[in-house]
């Protein structure tokens, strides 16, 4: 078991997240910017997947990117081609996005002239669930070259889910994938879980996967008032 020092310790580090996601929250709710964090195990296809929501978006709505990663900028200089404004935020050792880092990286960021920013978590399924960001909305993605199981596997993460988006999907019959019992696995965990499934290397499911973020956003800016 933990330490009553140890815990204190972990206790008081998401108490200051959390006071800080929320006002987070409270920010982008006030200038009308919908923030979606998305996560996912490494390798899923969360940056082919964000480069393209980017450049489809960019046409109807003003949009930008926050990226983390352990080292590196690779990502964020993909991203960037979408035309989209990006920052990097490398973490260093640690697994997983915290709130005070988006608020350091956006406090010279004029966020009110955005629609929509995307948050591209560190890659990990564990680390990051319990992190709140101050998000609109949370999406996790699946590729389906990882297997059907990892829903189980990491329930805490896709119970945290507002959206699942399985990726890849050109390779779904290569690799043998068996969406049912994906779907199947993804709905013992989160029951009624909106899932999509996309290819942003064919586009397949891309107009569904933009369709929920404008709807989303939509229902977002009514709750606001």
């Amino acid at each position: 078991m933990p330490s009553p020092r140890l815990i204190d310790i972990r206790q008081g580090v998401l108490s200051k997240n959390d006071q800080i996601a929320a006002e987070l929250r409270a920010r982008f709710a006030r200038d009308g910017v919908f923030a979606i964090n998305m996560l996912s195990s490494p390798g899923a296809g969360k940056t082919r997947l964000l480069e393209e929501t980017l450049r489809r978006l960019a046409a109807r709505y003003r949009v930008a990117a926050l990226v983390g990663d352990l080292a590196t900028d690779n990502d964020a200089q993909r991203l960037l081609r979408s035309g989209a404004p990006v920052r990097q935020i490398e973490t260093g050792d640690l697994c997983h996005l915290e709130a005070d880092m988006l608020a350091r990286h956006l406090a010279e960021w004029d966020v009110g002239a955005l629609d929509f920013l995307f948050v591209e978590n560190v890659g990990n399924l564990v680390c990051p669930t319990g992190y709140d960001l101050g998000e609109s909305a949370r999406a996790v993605l699946l590729a389906v070259t990882e297997g059907e199981d990892k829903p189980l596997k990491y329930p805490a993460t896709f119970l945290s889910a507002d959206c699942v988006v399985l990726t890849k999907a050109d390779l779904a019959e290569a690799v043998e994938f068996d969406a049912a019992a994906a779907e199947a696995n993804i709905g013992a965990v989160h029951p009624g879980v909106p899932v999509l499934y996309t290819s942003a290397k064919r586009g397949d499911g891309m107009e569904a996967w933009l369709g929920w973020l404008a709807q989303r956003r939509d229902a977002w800016l009514e709750r606001r008032g």
